[in-house]
C-alpha cells in the first residue's frame, strides 16, 4: 500500500479527541518534514559533541570547587519535565490505543499515521523528539552538583537523542510505541524526582517500581522491533528502514542489559545493595 494512496486507512486511525488545542489543530507535519530531513544529523552531531565536551570540561572545572546546590532550579526543572511528560502521555496514548483496537499490531508498527493523519499525536511526537536536546540538561545538574556520572547516564542521553531525531526524519512507524512508553515512564520518573527535590519522603520502593517500568519499556521495545522484522519478512510493506531496526534493536538490548544489571545489584543482590543504593537516584535519571 503506497503512502500516498492510504489516506482512507490513515484517517481510520485518528481517535475521537474530546478537545483539541489550537496549537495541535494548527500543526502541519509537512511544513516540518523537509527542514528536519535536511538538518537533523547536523544538529544532533553538534549537540552530542558539545554535550560530551561539557561533561569533560565541566567535571575538570568542578574538581577543585564546591558543589552547587541549585535546589530551586532543580525543583523547577523536574516539575516542568514531569508536567510535560504527563501531558505528552495523555495526548499520545489515545492514538495508539485506538490504532491497536481498530487496526491491530501491523498498523501500529508499520503505518506512520500517528504523524501523517493525527495532528494531536503528530504535534506531541515532534515535541518529544525536540525535548531530547534540552533533556541533556539533566547532566548539568549532576556535573555542577558533583554527583557520580555513570556510563548509562550519558550513553543513554546521547543515543536516545540520536535515535529520536533519526527516526523522525524517516517517519518511522514503530516510533509511536517508543514515544508513548517514554512519555509514560518519564511521567512517573520526573514526578518522583520533583517530590524528592521538594524534600518529600518518598518510599524507596517507588524507585524500584520506576526501574521495573524502565526494564519493561526495554522489553517491549525489543518486541516491537521483532514484530517489524516479522512483518517485513512476510513481505508486508512496513515504514521502518532496515538500518533503523538494527539501531533500535541494539539500543534497546543494551539498555535492557544495563538496567537489568542495576536492578539486580540494587534490589536483589545483598552483597552490593548498599553500594548501588547510593547511586540509584542518579541511574533513575536515565530515560
Amino acid at each position: 500500500m503506497e503512502m500516498g494512496d492510504s489516506s482512507a486507512a490513515l484517517m481510520m486511525s485518528v481517535p475521537n479527541y474530546s478537545y483539541i488545542f489550537h496549537f495541535e489543530r494548527d500543526f502541519e507535519h509537512m511544513e516540518i518534514k523537509p527542514w528536519f530531513q535536511e538538518n537533523w544529523s547536523t544538529i544532533v552531531s553538534y549537540c552530542a559533541g558539545l554535550y560530551l565536551l561539557f561533561i569533560f570540561c565541566g567535571q575538570a572545572y568542578m574538581a577543585q570547587r564546591p558543589r552547587m546546590e541549585m535546589r530551586s532550579i532543580l525543583v523547577g526543572w523536574n516539575v516542568f519535565l514531569a508536567l510535560f511528560s504527563i501531558m505528552g502521555a495523555f495526548r499520545t496514548l489515545p492514538e495508539i490505543v485506538h490504532v491497536l483496537s481498530t487496526q491491530g499490531i501491523y498498523h501500529s508498527v508499520c503505518i506512520p499515521s500517528f504523524i501523517e493523519s493525527d495532528r494531536v499525536s503528530g504535534f506531541w511526537t515532534l515535541m518529544f523528539v525536540l525535548s531530547k536536546v534540552p533533556e541533556l540538561g539533566d547532566t548539568v545538574f549532576i556535573v555542577l552538583r558533583k554527583q557520580p556520572l555513570i556510563f548509562l547516564h550519558w550513553y543513554h542521553h546521547v543515543t536516545v537523542m540520536l535515535y529520536a531525531w533519526y527516526s523522525y526524519s524517516e517517519y518511522t512507524a514503530a516510533a509511536r510505541w517508543f514515544v508513548v512508553m517514554n512519555f509514560i515512564v518519564h511521567s512517573v520518573m520526573y514526578s518522583y524526582y520533583a517530590f524528592k527535590a521538594l524534600k518529600f519522603r518518598v518510599p524507596r520502593s517507588i524507585s524500584m517500581v520506576i526501574t521495573a517500568l524502565q526494564l519493561i519499556q526495554m522489553v517491549v521495545g525489543c518486541l516491537v522491533n521483532f514484530w517489524v522484522i516479522q512483518m517485513k519478512s512476510n513481505g508486508l510493506e512496513c515504514h521502518v528502514s532496515d538500518p533503523n531496526i538494527k539501531f533500535s534493536l541494539l539500543m534497546y538490548l543494551s539498555y535492557f542489559l544495563l538496567f537489568g544489571r542495576f536492578f539486580y545489584y540494587a534490589y536483589v543482590s545483598p552483597s552490593k545493595r548498599m553500594m548501588m543504593a547510593s547511586d540509584s537516584s542518579k541511574l533513575l535519571k536515565q530515560h
